[in-house]
């Protein structure tokens, strides 16, 4: 996900402050990980730096002086290129889940077992995700969020599935000895 470009997105609506990007993000990106306060202001720097905002003022309203950013035309052009790019499919998965398995071969550990655990975590957040969309008053952003979620976690139980029937040959295949 691009920060970048979310912020730059957000800011599309009219000028804010850091903070109200910081909150608004994670409004609209509900199953997302949060921003940082830190990482919300080191970017909105590099959106400056860029030509892609601009400062738009600065107010305080009784509190701590707020800087409020608004998006230049370069950088609505450059969020309609970035809205239009298609995104790659990716070539190769890095898979944390399948370099734990062939770790596990090659310390004569016990990757069915860890793929019996692995499994057990995923259908916890698989409830757990399917409890956030089927509460009442679900935002529709975090039934598809929570969907995409689910989608994912799905695919990689049924590669759990497949890997945990070709173990042996998995084994044979990694197995150092």
């Amino acid at each position: 996900m691009s920060t970048r470009h979310i912020l730059l997105g957000l800011l599309v609506a009219g000028p804010r402050h850091g903070y109200d990007l910081k909150r608004r993000h994670d409004e609209r990106f509900p199953e997302a990980r949060p921003l940082a306060y830190g990482q919300v202001y080191q970017t909105l720097q590099r959106l400056v730096r860029d030509h892609l905002a601009e400062v738009d003022g600065t107010e305080a309203d009784g509190g701590p002086e707020r800087t409020r950013y608004r998006v230049t035309d370069e950088g609505r052009r450059e969020l309609e290129r970035w809205a239009g790019e298609i995104a790659p499919p990716a070539p190769f998965v890095a898979n944390e889940i399948f370099a734990k398995v062939v770790v596990s071969i090659l310390v004569a550990g016990d990757p069915a077992a860890y793929l019996r655990e692995q499994r057990t975590a995923h259908m916890t957040r698989m409830r757990e995700l399917t409890a956030v969309k089927s509460a009442p008053g679900a935002r529709l952003p975090t039934v598809l969020s929570a969907d995409y979620a689910l989608t994912h976690l799905d695919a990689d139980l049924r590669w759990m599935t497949t890997t945990a029937a070709r173990l042996t040959t998995l084994t044979a295949e990694v197995d150092p000895a």
